[in-house]
């Protein structure tokens, strides 16, 4: 699994994919690096990835001067390798939302968290990251994600996600490609990894009005276009996948 198929891009400016392909799970896992005078990370990936992202973001920069850390939720891709990285970069603070922090990551993790609250600002020097909380959108109570405000990315996680050794960037549509893996996954062993429930229509929403240009995914390619209107039709594809199924088991 853990053979070396690392890729590094950049997705906009100072804005850095560290992409490794998993091909027993036909998956890439991104890991994204933002340049600046107090970089950050938004994914650790899971413990055993660890030598790989790290090697991929020397190929940027030193691992060593990051200074945070931050992720959607609580789960092996997104901060597993979150202690190794406490141990590896000393001036580095994990960033999460105040649930995150007290259900997990102020237990699991050697350094207390810094917590932000919904729409509150990180600075990292010239780039300006905001805090959505987006409770179970993609996964989980604690679910957050950050958009960065220069360069209109957001960095959001699970959403859209699909399979395939895809490319780092595309400017096609993502949303047909995040709905048939919504398809396929409701009929495979991990159906019902995304809860749906009278906030996601609004959360999504809500993030569309945010007007990204970027989209970067946890799993797939980074997406270049009009991302408000990928997320607004993410909504409607969400409701229709999974909130009618989600309405008929509640009757």
């Amino acid at each position: 699994m853990m053979k070396d198929m690392t890729r590094v891009a950049e997705i906009a400016p100072d804005h850095y994919a560290i992409s490794i392909y998993v091909p027993e799970f036909n998956l890439r896992f991104n890991h994204f690096l933002i340049k600046d005078e107090e970089p950050l990370l938004f994914h650790t990936g899971m413990k055993q990835m660890f030598p790989l992202v790290r090697d991929g973001i020397a190929r940027v920069l030193d691992p060593a001067t990051i200074r945070w850390i931050s992720f959607s939720h609580f789960e092996a891709d997104e901060c597993g390798a979150l202690n190794e990285w406490l141990a590896v970069a000393p001036r580095v603070e994990p960033v999460c939302g105040l649930v995150a922090a007290l259900v997990s990551i102020n237990d699991f993790a050697v350094r207390q968290a810094r917590v932000l609250a919904h729409d509150e600002i990180l600075k990292t020097g010239k780039y300006r990251l905001r805090y959505r909380q987006t409770p179970h959108v993609p996964h989980n109570w604690e679910a957050g994600l950050l958009f960065e405000e220069v360069t209109c990315t957001l960095l959001c996680s699970d959403l859209f996600s699909h399979e395939g050794d895809v490319e780092a960037v595309t400017e096609s549509d993502i949303v047909e490609r995040a709905k048939r893996a919504l398809i396929e996954g409701q009929n495979g062993a991990f159906a019902n990894a995304y809860p749906y429930t009278p906030l996601t229509g609004p959360i999504l929403h809500g993030l569309a009005d945010l007007r990204p240009k970027q989209l970067a995914l946890m799993h797939g390619s980074a997406f270049v276009g009009d991302a408000e209107q990928a997320l607004r039709d993410l909504a409607g594809t969400m409701r229709e996948v999974l909130g009618q199924s989600a309405e008929s088991s509640s009757q």
